[in-house]
């Protein structure tokens, strides 16, 4: 016989109690016949299959459906340690693979780790070769597991305990799905166990029903079987929409107006940068306007269905890299920003709203520079310097929206419009169509630094994660590079921190007393007097971005970053700022020439 669990093993003792003070006055209790269940028996398998441990809610993590990591686990996702201590962090985990669409994703494991196997039991597990040996008993993915996943119970249960006098011997309380499991399994311990009706279950859709006898519920879970996307596969992100309906997404088309294509790919083809400056307003009588300069395209669009299989039909005259019936993959919102994913196959349709107008950004600077004569590009990076591309270009920026870039005898037709930035307060959407060089001008710009002189832009590339930029000045590239004017400005004479703000925390009185002088050697120290703290400086990226690097040296290990990105420069003063990747946090660095 097998080792009983300790509940049953009390359970045992009390049989024998009873047993040993059974008289002939003591009456039996005959278990009601369709409370009864039976070892081996059709509901018993039934009850066992809902209850099993699913285990494909963490596949983000072990890509195996018919086992699960016990929490807390830590683990490495794209070179960013994670602790996953609920199932937020599967969340968290999911937030930084969808950052990029184009790098190449690992989750490392930090070993050893708990594995929580199908009957509840555990295995410590010490290396990949060990889980993978593990998963190796799951099924392949969305394949005919026992599992039963679109029919939960309803706890606690009850359950009764009879021997074979049908002596009532015991009442047990089932509080989870390994209590059940553990109760199922050890049925052939007694003569007859009843459940307690009534009991109620829950669906997948929420809805729940309410049973009273053995046949009740093995009609209700039989009905359930399969009723539901189990979610046994590794595709972590196919369930981002399992609360969706076509009226949330009604609300959020009516409560943000400006839309813009943040991914459209069809055909493995990336399409969204012939779309920069194109703005979509889903009106609520199902129309669709689309505006790009003065160009205006119309159409209609309709969303139907629930969960995770709402279709959403869009048909835009012209545009036909638009028109199809997409499936609703995702609706994501944070602070301000919106963004409906799209999906069809492996086709993408991304748009995106901050759910705020133009109008609350402050764009009249740089309105009144860039439709103010002509302009040259005088910097332009993408990976590596291409400025000479456009070299021969002249650029101009009218009221209306529309733009020419213009070289020789060609003049090339664009777009413009201002926008709330990503990493910045203001942003610049330029759209030159998608002939070479052009094309790679189209993008929505964050606005670094805006005079009647020099404008100067950057993106961070939603594939990869790099870093371009992009300069616009009134007289033409002579060759040069613009980094040899910050080096000479701030290697000439001693400067302090004015002002070091961290996102909204002023701690620029940290810093007071310190002269600060940047040597050409690209050594730079701070002093107060009393006390010196040095470190090493570069400007990267021709001006546009600075390095700084103190060490442990408080309080100036603060400043300790590769990627500041020079917001201004003058003279005398010199701002630099850095957005945190993992919160989204702007730190603001002010130097002013003594």
């Amino acid at each position: 016989m097998k080792a009983l669990k300790p509940i049953l093993f009390l359970i045992f003792v009390a049989v024998l109690t009873l047993t040993s003070c059974r008289t002939e006055d003591d009456l039996a209790i005959d278990p009601p016949e369709e409370q009864t269940i039976e070892a081996n028996s059709a509901i018993a398998t039934l009850i066992s299959n809902v209850a099993i441990n699913d285990g494909s809610f963490d596949n983000i993590i072990d890509s195996a459906n018919c086992i699960s990591v016990q929490l807390p686990v830590t683990v490495t996702v794209n070179g960013i340690e994670i602790i996953v201590n609920d199932d937020d962090g599967y969340e968290d985990i999911e937030d930084i693979i969808d950052l990029f669409d184009d790098d190449m994703d690992s989750v490392v494991i930090s070993y050893p780790i708990t594995v929580v196997l199908g009957d509840f039991s555990t295995v410590i597990v010490n290396s990949d070769v060990e889980l993978a040996a593990l998963a190796a008993n799951c099924v392949d993915e969305n394949g005919d597991d026992d599992d039963i996943e679109c029919i939960d119970f309803q706890y606690p249960i009850t359950a009764s305990v009879f021997d074979d006098n049908n002596d009532l011997i015991n009442s047990i309380t089932i509080n989870s799905d390994n209590d059940m499991y553990d109760f199922i399994d050890d049925l052939d311990e007694f003569a007859a166990v009843t459940i307690n009706f009534p009991i109620n279950v829950i669906f997948a859709d929420g809805t729940t029903q309410t049973v009273n006898t053995i046949q009740e519920l093995e009609n209700a879970i039989e009905m359930a079987d399969d009723s539901c996307d189990e979610d046994d596969d590794n595709d972590f992100d196919d369930d981002d929409c399992d609360d969706c309906s076509a009226n949330d997404l009604d609300a959020i088309f009516s409560d943000c107006s400006e839309w813009r294509v943040d991914k459209l790919e069809r055909s493995d083809d990336d399409l969204e940068d012939n779309y920069v400056g194109y703005v979509f307003e889903f009106n609520s009588d199902a129309t669709i306007l689309v505006t790009q300069g003065a160009n205006i395209f119309n159409g209609t669009w309709e969303a139907s269905g629930t969960g995770n299989n709402i279709s959403v039909v869009i048909n835009v005259t012209g545009l036909p890299d638009f028109n199809d019936t997409w499936n609703l993959h995702e609706i994501e919102q944070e602070d301000d920003e919106v963004k409906v994913d799209l999906r069809i196959g492996d086709d993408r349709l991304r748009f995106e709203s901050d759910c705020s107008s133009i109008e609350s950004v402050d764009d009249t600077a740089l309105v009144n520079a860039l439709t103010d004569g002509d302009w040259y590009v005088t910097y332009f990076f993408d990976d590596t310097d291409e400025t000479t591309d456009f070299a021969d270009y002249v650029f101009n920026f009218t009221s209306d929206n529309t733009a020419t870039a213009t070289e020789m005898s060609e003049t090339i037709s664009g777009s413009w419009s201002t926008t709330s930035g990503d990493d910045t307060e203001l942003g610049l959407n330029l759209n030159f169509g998608t002939g070479v060089p052009l094309d790679e001008l189209a993008d929505d710009w964050d606005v670094l630094e805006v005079t009647n002189d020099i404008i100067r832009l950057k993106d961070i590339s939603v594939g990869d994660g790099s870093v371009d930029f992009l300069t616009f000045e009134r007289t033409p590239f002579d060759g040069g590079s613009g980094s040899e004017d910050l080096v000479s400005i701030l290697a000439d004479g001693l400067w302090i921190v004015a002002s070091y703000t961290e996102d909204t925390d002023d701690q620029t009185s940290n810093y007071i007393g310190y002269e600060l002088n940047f040597n050409l050697s690209g050594t730079v120290s701070a002093s107060n007097g009393s006390n010196s703290n040095n470190g090493t400086w570069a400007i990267l990226s021709s001006g546009n971005q600075m390095a700084l690097d103190f060490g442990s040296d408080m309080p100036f290990q603060e400043f300790n970053d590769d990627d500041w990105d020079v917001i201004s420069i003058s003279t005398t003063q010199v701002t630099i700022q850095d957005v945190s990747g993992g919160d989204g946090e702007t730190d603001t660095l002010i130097f002013q020439k003594l």
